[in-house]
């Protein structure tokens, strides 16, 4: 349930040289309280079909997420090396992945809702933490902090971070496991992300 309520309104970010910059904490914060409001509103309380929700869900995805930003992260040292061609197609398949895989599951945030408990300032360029928390079935709420970058005057989720385990971390040493591993680097992780979202299973590399 902790990975589930970071991944579906997903995450991860890019960690920049340190340089402090004024961000308004205040409209950081509101920014990710509309992201969980709209998703609770507007898809699990919507009295709508499944598809209907799997199109409202994509929309807030592609909104509340900056996914060049993200793909840069995840894909690390191998961002540089990528093709244009290969940054585009690996950043296409791994939104449609995380959509589908989401989507199907948001419904377990019903009577679930995010407490906000201010933010912390972030050494990086134009980012901020928004901090929060959410009941869980059992035990003590769960720690959600949201790293969110502005840039001109539009915010963007970059990474959601679960009791100190960031998403984009975990992500990024994943698919750098995976390119090393693989005989064809990222058009193998490209092909692995589009299998998932066809439901066909990857081949061995």
């Amino acid at each position: 349930m902790k990975k589930l309520i970071a991944t579906a309104l997903f995450i991860l970010g890019v960690y920049a040289a340190p340089a402090m910059a004024e961000v308004n904490a205040a409209q950081a914060q509101k920014f990710v309280e509309d992201v969980t409001n709209d998703g609770i509103e507007n898809i699990i309380n919507a009295n709508v079909s499944q598809q209907e929700k799997d199109k409202r869900f994509a929309t807030l995805f592609n909104n509340a997420l900056d996914m060049k930003f993200i793909g840069q992260f995840v894909l690390g040292r191998y961002w540089r090396t990528a093709t244009p061609e290969q940054r585009d197609a690996f950043i296409k398949a791994y939104r449609e992945m995380n959509i589908k895989t989401w989507s199907k599951r948001f419904d377990e945030f019903k009577g679930r809702n995010f407490k906000f408990i201010g933010t912390t300032p972030s050494n990086s360029a134009n980012q901020i933490f928004v901090n929060s928390e959410v009941p869980m079935p059992e035990g003590q709420p769960a720690k959600v902090v949201w790293r969110v970058k502005k840039t001109g005057d539009t915010f963007k989720i970059v990474d959601i971070i679960i009791e100190n385990v960031s998403l984009a971390i975990t992500a990024r040493n994943e698919y750098s496991a995976y390119i090393k591993k693989s005989p064809n680097g990222v058009d193998d992780l490209i092909k692995d992300l589009q299998q998932k979202v066809a439901d066909k299973p990857a081949k061995a590399a």
